[in-house]
């Protein structure tokens, strides 16, 4: 990663420059400049993956100090700089780091003493895969529309339902299920429940292929038996967990898009560099200089909004959602335009399947969709501002 220069800023600290230039340094030992190769066993990728991540100590990063982690509680500014090297390098590996932590992290920010040493520890390794299960067929950015049931029966839940886009589906050791448990309409009436995968009645019945090749699976829940001690929080608390897991880890998906971006900026200003066209280097070019200035500016713009809202988390702050969503939503939206620029400027070469520029256009897609699409952050921000306003 050629600048470097966000590292000073004052939201971070010493301890998170440290973090930076170490894992920075251990992705490209890792995954040299290879790391956005096509993967033939995405499956068995991740799992080496995983536990390179856990032999290195990085994935500790995403469990609380209590349970294996690095920080007494999960440090927002660690995991973004983490995501943000990881996929500067490889766009799997950074998948594989963020699923530990959104997979787990409710356990983390809401869990009982009892769930979180029976699921933590393990995580923070990376013996242990972590999912994350709350979208549906007929409900993604829509929380409240969650039709999966988990009704009562004598002590223990049995769910039924379906989920599906299940990052880590099919491969996880464990899942993180919202589902509805009756206590009121809409979103007061939702659960977090913990269902490991060798669970009867839990069936993958689909392996999801996106155009970034990672784990992805629709799973059918057929009344699948698990303890209420299983359940996390309170009864009907599901929505308030799941708002609350997103708030920490939303800031993280802004983080993968700008490791993303930043690598379409040194590959297009390599390229220009080396490029001649007219008897000149493409960068002497005005129109391709101003390509390059416009993606430098989001890209600093982006680091601004990521690092503000991690900090504030950081600082103690209740809830980030606006500004969780401001960073998701500028920073996936700059890294589409930037990786764009990137296609652009390598012409032929970068729509070439195995270039890095057209793998980074398959990475950056998902993050403009996924943990609440790009229209849904401009609702929330646009609700944020209204409550705050004066009429």
């Amino acid at each position: 990663m050629s600048d470097q220069s966000y590292l000073a800023w004052p939201f971070l600290e010493d301890s998170h420059r440290s973090l930076a230039r170490e894992v920075s340094d251990w992705a490209a030992a890792q995954f040299d400049a290879d790391g956005f190769h096509d993967h033939a066993d995405v499956d068995a990728d991740c799992a080496a993956i995983r536990a390179a991540l856990g032999e290195a100590g990085i994935v500790r990063n995403a469990v609380p100090a209590a349970f294996g982690g690095t920080h007494e509680r999960l440090d927002v500014r660690s995991l973004c700089l983490i995501r943000e090297n990881l996929a500067y390098r490889s766009g799997l590996a950074d998948f594989v780091f963020a699923m530990q932590g959104l997979g787990s992290g409710a356990i983390s920010l809401f869990g009982s003493s009892d769930q979180q040493q029976a699921w933590l520890p393990g995580t923070g390794t990376g013996k242990l895969c972590a999912a994350f299960a709350l979208t549906e067929p007929e409900a993604g950015s829509d929380v409240a529309a969650i039709s999966t049931r988990a009704e009562l029966d004598g002590d223990h839940y049995a769910i039924s339902g379906e989920k599906t886009f299940i990052s880590n589906g099919g491969i996880a050791d464990f899942y993180v299920v919202f589902a509805r448990t009756g206590e009121a309409d809409g979103a007061r009436g939702l659960s977090a429940i913990i269902v490991p995968a060798t669970t009867p009645g839990l069936e993958v019945v689909e392996r999801i292929e996106t155009i970034a090749p990672h784990p992805l699976a629709r799973l059918r829940f057929d009344k699948c038996r698990v303890p209420v001690t299983h359940r996390i929080g309170e009864g009907g608390s599901g929505f308030r967990i799941a708002m609350g897991t997103l708030d920490v880890f939303r800031s993280t998906v802004g983080a993968a898009a700008l490791g993303f971006a930043r690598r379409a900026l040194d590959e297009a200003t390599a390229r220009a560099r080396r490029r001649n066209l007219f008897g000149a280097p493409l960068a002497d070019l005005p129109g391709v200089q101003t390509q390059l200035a416009e993606m430098a500016m989001d890209i600093d713009a982006a680091a601004l909004l990521i690092y503000r809202a991690a900090w504030t988390k950081d600082q103690g702050a209740a809830r980030v959602t606006r500004e969780a969503a401001m960073a998701k939503l500028y920073a996936t939206e700059a890294a589409q335009r930037a990786i764009d620029t990137a296609v652009q400027i390598f012409g032929g070469l970068g729509v070439t399947k195995g270039s890095v520029p057209e793998a980074l256009y398959r990475e950056i897609r998902a993050l403009r969709i996924y943990e609440g699409a790009s229209e849904v952050q401009k609702l929330v921000i646009a609700r944020a501002h209204l409550a705050e306003t004066t009429p």
